[in-house]
Parts: C-alpha cells; sequence; structure tokens
C-alpha cells in the first residue's frame, strides 16, 4: 500500500494540527488525527501546546503502522485488495479503530468478494457516514472506481 498516498489522503480527511487541541468528542488530539495516549509525552499537556513537525511525523508513522498491524491480524486477505480498496479500507480503520470497523460486517463481506457497488452502499448505510459527511462520500465515490 501507497503510504505516501494515504498520508495525503487522511491530511484532507484528518487535518493537520501541529498543537494539541480538543477532538469533536472532547479527546486530546495533535497531527494528523493521532489521539493523545497515557504513553505520550504530550500526555496531560495543555491545549494549544505546540507539536513538533518531527513529532506529528513519528506519530503518524506509528499510528499508520497500528492500522496495518491490525488489519493483517483480523482481515489478512485486504492485502490482496487493489491498491485503492487498501487505502479506503486504511483510512476507515484509522479513523473508527479496529474493534468499530469490525462491526461494518457487510461492508466487509462485500469487500473480501470485491462486490465494489455493495461495499460503497454499506459504507454511506451507517452512523459513521453522518458523522464524517465528505469524507465517506469520497471514500464511497473511491470504492466505486475501478
Amino acid at each position: 500500500m501507497d503510504r505516501t498516498k494515504l498520508e495525503e489522503e487522511l491530511r484532507i480527511d484528518e487535518g493537520c494540527v501541529y498543537e494539541i487541541y480538543e477532538d469533536h468528542l472532547g479527546y486530546a488530539t495533535f497531527g494528523i488525527g493521532h489521539l493523545v495516549k497515557e504513553t505520550d509525552e504530550e500526555y496531560k499537556q495543555a491545549l494549544g501546546t505546540p507539536v513538533s513537525e518531527e513529532r506529528v511525523t513519528k506519530c503518524f508513522n506509528e499510528d499508520i503502522d497500528t492500522v496495518c498491524e491490525e488489519l493483517d491480524k483480523n482481515i489478512p486477505w485486504w492485502q490482496n485488495l487493489p491498491e485503492n480498496k487498501q487505502r479506503i479500507l486504511a483510512n476507515m480503520c484509522f479513523n473508527l479503530g479496529y474493534p468499530r470497523l469490525s462491526g461494518f460486517k457487510n461492508f466487509l463481506s462485500a469487500l473480501e468478494f470485491e462486490d465494489w457497488a455493495t461495499a460503497a452502499v454499506e459504507m454511506m448505510d451507517s452512523r459513521w457516514s453522518e458523522q464524517v459527511g465528505e469524507r465517506a462520500v469520497r471514500l464511497k465515490d473511491r470504492m466505486l472506481e475501478e
């Protein structure tokens, strides 16, 4: 999977902020959608605390590694998908986390059987699509591309 393209897409979908901010759910976040964890040096730092570009890149790469490891462990067939579909799945896993993504059973089944039209419908038939709006539409449109 082309991680550079995935990063470009996630920068659009997640944004990139070089300071700690509160996400829409009230969690401390920075960089490209990196949720601050207890193990992060930024843990319990004040909102607005600057974060370096180097730190943002490091955390982003670790987050993508985690996404890929989760997908490899739980959906090993994802590696056989076309490149574009891999990035869509990784994007959704990045946004939702694997536990919530795993609830998209009809979507994942359609994806496994390369039924892109059904996968696109299933993506949009979710609360997630309402929450992320244009992101879901962009990913759905890409799912329908050959």
